[in-house]
């Protein structure tokens, strides 16, 4: 598969196998994340990249504990809705159960903490279509990036004081016959293009 056909057959996986991913695959994913262009070459994104279960439980518990005491109203994002009232049902699962959980950081007060991070991301949503795993892009955690509880165990799990999450992701097999994931072409209903 060469780059152009790894971009445009990525699609989000949102259910997995419990199979670990090969290391080899892995570091590869974590690679093409840290060669992914910043601002100024500044390079200071931070990865945590979660395998252990326990840990990924404890942070599902986190983020359904913090979703579920917030509110809704007319002008919530919809995402941010799905996941409120999710949690306030019961059994949130924001990481879809995926076996591997890849937190992007960066430095609070840096202009472009966000832009570095989801290059990051795309680079390695690309890479692991490319090596045959499915990914899915992860808001929950940035959108609790200031919930103390979920600082603090970010913050035993290597984060920085003066870091905070930007983005995050999902990856894995999917769970799907083969284990490849979901390749097929999706219409294009927006993202608009004027030629000048």
């Amino acid at each position: 598969m060469n780059a152009y056909e790894a971009i445009i057959t990525r699609r989000s996986t949102r259910k997995y196998r419990p199979d670990a991913i090969e290391l080899d695959k892995l570091q590869k994913i974590i690679e093409a994340g840290r060669c992914a262009p910043s601002g100024g070459n500044n390079q200071t994104n931070h990865f945590l990249v979660v395998q252990n279960a326990e840990i990924l439980a404890k942070l599902t518990s986190l983020a359904e504990a913090a979703f579920a005491k917030m509110t809704v109203n007319e002008n919530t994002y919809p995402s941010l809705k799905n996941s409120i009232l999710a949690s306030q049902k019961g059994g949130y699962v924001f990481n879809y159960r995926a076996p591997v959980l890849i937190i992007v950081a960066n430095r609070k007060d840096y202009g472009n903490n966000m832009a570095d991070s989801v290059a990051a991301i795309e680079n390695m949503m690309i890479a692991a279509n490319a090596l045959d795993l499915g990914s899915c892009y992860i808001n929950q955690l940035y959108w609790l990036n200031e919930d103390p509880p979920l600082l603090t165990t970010l913050r035993e799990l290597g984060l920085k004081e003066e870091e905070r999450v930007y983005a995050s992701m999902t990856i894995g097999y999917a769970a799907t016959e083969s284990g490849l994931p979901n390749r097929k072409p999706l219409e294009r209903k927006g993202n608009e293009v004027t030629f000048i």
